[in-house]
């Protein structure tokens, strides 16, 4: 059977996918089954932040160099995004409760052997582990979602979903900062373990297996080289073109070799029996609709996300606790406002609530476009807060626009689709507003130096100082005098807040786009191919 033959009857026969049985007891009941993915969830999510606030502590402890610590959040961040749609595909040709159960023990075994290591090659060794095994659970969580509810409970455990992911994150650096500040960094790893403990036991206990009819029961070998190249070259150039430079050859040579690798992967999917990824799904405009949304979504949210943190700390001079409770009201929003979303896609459909979340993330991001160095914390809040508040339902819907327009059978290979958006949408927001920023402190950094009668640099000191003050950090020597290091910090803080603030244009511009993607969308076709009616 071809790959549009099988989309294509998926589509028209939802009722031959394997739905299950209604869930007797603890085995298969959904909501359980939601709280047990949940927890699996929440430990990746919360990894994806939480390492940013230990890493100084690992490159003191463990005398490691700069590109040693890039190593540590690089090396899982390609692991993760390589991985994900692969990972898919395993869960819908194995079950995704084995591949959910493996992911969790994986990334639990990696984090604590991290914690145990006393060189910073293990440690990066290890991170690139806990991305393979992140990949493997983040999917599967999803697929298990989609059997196990039914259509018209499934945007509100979505949403549940969303909710956990939205608050890991945010909440990551407030817990990374607790345990840095008052146990070690190990500790940031070790937390890890007795999470995914809880998690083995509960998923051992509650996840039932399900297999679509039409699962796939063989692997696009050459498929998954194709893509895994093509996406590694992709997120490598965008990691890498800040310090290249995005006009350098090997920036170019890795995007180009990026865009040569997915033109021969789409071309080999249509000769293959059971493609990787069958390219009928994409003829779904609401799905490939999710896609792009999720893309551009995640570029608002993690590019503007990083010049939150280094505004917080280096401007406004906030300990890493004190910048995650600066951040409170984000994580608040989303998780009041997630499960709502999820009640209003159920309602009235994704389209209304996508459009009008990027419209609200939208506005958020041209306002935390006019914060300056003395904006005060009730300004700051409302920006968060609506920023959450436009979030939630862009996290909910879109993920049920991918997963809900796919066949069943195909849900795994939909679920690592949305989270590969994801991680290319934040690669590309951070790469391009970091740009952005590096372009707006290269061309003023210099005359407001000068304008603040401050002694002259050299090309080279004129660097360093660009490097510095692109996170915010005042260049200033050990033997300045308080005035001119006051005087520094004045023009280092003036010239980061106006670079983000360019940034953060940026950013609510790709939202405005966004919103008009969105307008694209509407309900999953397949949705009512899920789970059964039992315990709801």
């Amino acid at each position: 059977m071809t790959s549009q033959t099988t989309v294509d009857k998926a589509s028209r026969e939802p009722q031959e996918s394997a739905a299950p049985a209604p869930a007797k007891g603890l085995r298969g009941h959904p909501w359980l089954t939601l709280f047990s993915v949940a927890i699996g969830v929440m430990m990746v999510a919360l990894d994806g932040t939480i390492v940013a606030i230990a890493n100084p502590a690992i490159q003191q402890d463990l005398n490691a160099s700069l590109a040693d610590v890039q190593w540590i959040t690089n090396g899982y961040m390609l692991a993760l995004a390589v991985s994900l749609i692969t990972a898919g595909k395993l869960g819908d040709r194995f079950g995704h409760r084995q591949t959910f159960l493996i992911g969790v023990v994986g990334f639990a075994a990696a984090s604590g052997a991290i914690g145990l290591s006393d060189s910073v090659a293990l440690v990066i060794v290890f991170r690139v582990l806990q991305g393979l095994f992140g990949a493997l659970l983040m999917p599967a969580a999803l697929g298990l979602l989609r059997a196990t509810f039914p259509a018209e409970k499934l945007n509100m455990a979505i949403g549940i979903w969303g909710m956990v992911i939205g608050a890991s994150t945010a909440g990551g650096p407030i817990l990374g900062g607790v345990l840095v500040e008052h146990v070690n960094w190990q500790s940031v790893f070790f937390i890890n373990v007795p999470v995914g403990v809880l998690a083995l036991v509960l998923g051992l206990v509650i996840l039932k297996d399900h297999r679509a009819e039409n699962a796939p029961r063989s692997f696009d070998i050459g498929g998954i080289v194709l893509l895994s190249q093509a996406m590694f070259c992709l997120i490598w150039a965008l990691i890498k073109g800040a310090e290249w430079g995005w006009g350098d050859y090997k920036t170019l040579g890795f995007l180009g070799a990026a865009v040569a690798l997915f033109v021969v992967f789409a071309l080999s999917q249509k000769n293959v029996r059971e493609p990787l990824i069958p390219l009928a799904m994409f003829k779904s405009v609401p799905l490939s609709a999710g896609a792009v949304l999720m893309v551009l979504m995640a570029f608002a949210f993690m590019g503007g996300l990083f010049f939150v943190t280094f505004y917080l700390q280096n401007v406004h001079g906030l300990s890493p606790v004190d910048s995650g409770l600066h951040l409170l009201p984000l994580t608040g929003m989303m998780i009041v406002a997630s499960p709502l979303a999820g009640f209003m896609i159920t309602k009235f459909g994704p389209r209304v609530p996508l459009v009008g979340g990027m419209v609200c993330t939208a506005v958020a991001m041209f306002g935390m476009s006019q914060l300056d160095i003395g904006t005060g914390t009730l300004t700051m809040s409302i920006w968060f807060g609506l920023l959450g508040l436009g979030l939630a339902p862009v996290m909910v819907g879109a993920t049920e626009v991918i997963v809900g327009n796919a066949p069943m059978e195909l849900s795994g290979v939909a679920g690592g689709l949305q989270q590969a958006a994801m991680q290319v949408g934040g690669s590309l927001g951070t790469a391009v507003l970091g740009a952005v920023m590096a372009s707006q402190v290269d061309s003023k950094l210099a005359d407001n130096w000068k304008a603040a009668q401050l002694p002259p640099l050299s090309p080279e000191q004129l660097d360093q100082a660009s490097s510095a003050v692109e996170v915010g950090i005042p260049p200033v020597g050990g033997n300045v005098p308080p005035e001119v290091a006051g005087k520094i910090a004045g023009v280092a803080h003036d010239t980061f807040v106006s670079g983000m603030s360019t940034a953060f244009m940026v950013a609510g511009i790709v939202a405005v786009v966004a919103a008009l993607v969105a307008t694209l969308t509407k309900r999953g076709a397949n949705a009512e191919a899920g789970g059964g009616v039992g315990h709801i």
